[in-house]
């Protein structure tokens, strides 16, 4: 790796800090000698993180305060890459820019990082923890772990962070590209290009996936689960559909969403964005794949090329979906087209 460059060190422990920063006047730490870790009562100091980054003693942030977060990391504790890479792009979905780093032992942490005031944990945690469940890995530990802090929990569990200078030229600790899986040239070239996330992002998806703190919806599970309800603007098949993902008619029925999501007003990148995220939920019959980005966009193009007037109740993507309660099941039936 090139670290060449011309930040001062202070430059370095400043840009450090703004990624990887948590509890003031605690951190864990750890002897690579003897393999014992342990919580130091003091305050991180530029001295904690210099002795970091020159590989003299880790530095283990406490990434909870109160109930907010900075960042939120995924711990996969084995050297198999493939569930890590995919959480990398289920993130990807949802709009959450996640970034790999290999851990210092074994494994890997995959990294999502929010703006410089940090945003609720329990949020943060819902979303991580759907996603978990949507790549089957839902019991791959999330840190922060708790939601917050408080009386039965003073800390929280601290993570060590990357970087940690002993390891560095062995490759370990360090941010890696996905697609080759070799470390950035530049680790702090890498940091100053991070994204961040906003709260509203997470509002954004825990709204539109219909998420609750208490259960995060299982998308393996029958497609009436999640029960839709009347008032948002969208039919109640529309609704089931979004919530649910399907197993059969992928484009068609992505096509029908995406007419739905624009009689409502929604504009066409919101509505790829909110497709993206549905088709995670899919479940396709027979090994089928899941459709792709790209076959969004066509289906979503495709919908708000013209203003199309019908429902399409009765199509078989949307006739599966179809509810006693809906409206428009009442006025079919009035008509004689539903027994």
């Amino acid at each position: 790796m090139d670290e060449t460059n011309k930040r001062t060190i202070a430059e370095k422990i400043a840009l450090f800090k703004r990624y990887f920063s948590g509890l003031p006047n605690v951190f864990g730490t750890y002897d690579p000698d003897t393999g014992r870790s342990w919580q130091e009562k003091r305050l991180v100091t530029s001295e904690t993180i210099l002795t970091h980054l020159k590989g003299k003693r880790h530095y283990g942030v406490y990434l909870l305060v109160n109930d907010i977060t900075k960042a939120i990391v995924t711990d996969f504790d084995n050297h198999d890459s493939s569930k890590p890479l995919e959480f990398i792009r289920a993130a990807h979905h949802y709009r959450l820019p996640a970034y790999i780093e290999i851990s210092k032992s074994k494994g890997f942490h995959v990294w999502i990082f929010f703006n410089e005031h940090g945003v609720k944990a329990d949020k943060a945690r819902l979303v991580v923890k759907t996603i978990m469940k949507d790549i089957d890995s839902a019991q791959t530990e999330i840190f922060p772990k708790q939601n917050s802090l408080n009386s039965q929990v003073s800390f929280g569990n601290f993570i060590y962070a990357p970087l940690f200078g002993r390891l560095v030229p062995e490759g370990k600790t360090v941010f890696i590209e996905p697609e080759t899986m070799k470390p950035h040239q530049n680790q702090w070239d890498f940091l100053e290009s991070i994204q961040r996330v906003e709260e509203s992002i997470l509002d954004d998806i825990i709204e539109i996936n219909g998420l609750t703190g208490q259960q995060p919806p299982d998308n393996r599970t029958n497609q009436s689960k999640e029960r839709p309800v009347q008032g948002t603007g969208l039919p109640l098949c529309t609704q089931s559909m979004l919530q649910n993902g399907v197993t059969q008619f992928q484009r068609s029925s992505c096509f029908r969403l995406a007419v739905q999501l624009r009689r409502i007003g929604l504009p066409f990148d919101a509505t790829v964005s909110v497709l993206k995220t549905w088709s995670l939920k899919n479940k396709p019959d027979d090994g089928k794949r899941i459709i792709t980005d790209q076959e969004i966009v066509e289906q979503a193009t495709c919908a708000y090329r013209n203003y199309y007037q019908a429902y399409g109740c009765e199509t078989p993507e949307v006739a599966r979906f179809c509810l006693a309660e809906c409206h428009l099941f009442a006025k079919r039936r009035n008509r004689g087209e539903v027994c």
